[in-house]
C-alpha cells in the first residue's frame, strides 16, 4: 500500500464519516490526514457546528467505535461497486475490482486503507478542534486509549 495508515485512526475516520452523512446529510470528507497522534477530515458544508453538534457527532461516533461492529471487506468488479460507491477518488482508470470495507452495517465503502477486526479496538474518539471558512468544515480529532 502507498499510503502509511494507522488501522484504529483510519476506521475511526470511517465511523466519523458516515456518522457526518447520517447527521447532517453531507458527502464525505473530500479530504483526510490521518496520523498516529492526531488527524483532520475536511468537508463541503454550509455552516459552522456549534458545540452541542460536535458533542453530538462525538456521542454518535463512540457509540458506533464500543458497539464492536466487526470490520470486513469485500471485494467486487468495478461495474457492481460503481452502482453502489462513489469511485470519484478512485486513483487509477484501469482497476478492474474496487475493496469494500464494511463496518457492521453502519458504514461501507471503497478503501485500500488498513483497518482494526472490530471496532472495540479503536479507543475514544475526541474533536479536538473545529473551524469553517469558504464552505469547508474541518474537523480535527484524536484517539484516546481505552
Amino acid at each position: 500500500m502507498a499510503k502509511d495508515y494507522d488501522p484504529p485512526m483510519h476506521t475511526a475516520e470511517h465511523v466519523l464519516n458516515q456518522t457526518m452523512v447520517r447527521m447532517f446529510g453531507c458527502e464525505r470528507c473530500f479530504s483526510a490526514h490521518l496520523n498516529k497522534k492526531k488527524s483532520k477530515c475536511d468537508y463541503r458544508f454550509s455552516h459552522p457546528l456549534n458545540d452541542a453538534e460536535i458533542q453530538e457527532i462525538e456521542k454518535r461516533v463512540n457509540e458506533q467505535l464500543r458497539a464492536s461492529l466487526p470490520v470486513r471487506e469485500e471485494v467486487l468488479d468495478k461495474s457492481a461497486a460503481a452502482a453502489r460507491f462513489n469511485l470519484g477518488k478512485l486513483p487509477d482508470d484501469s482497476i478492474q475490482t474496487i475493496r469494500i470495507v464494511h463496518i457492521g452495517d453502519y458504514d461501507a465503502c471503497p478503501c485500500i486503507g488498513e483497518h482494526v477486526a472490530n471496532t472495540a479496538e479503536v479507543g475514544t474518539f475526541s474533536i479536538i478542534s473545529h473551524d469553517y471558512a469558504d464552505g469547508i468544515l474541518r474537523l480535527r480529532f484524536k484517539l484516546l486509549e481505552q
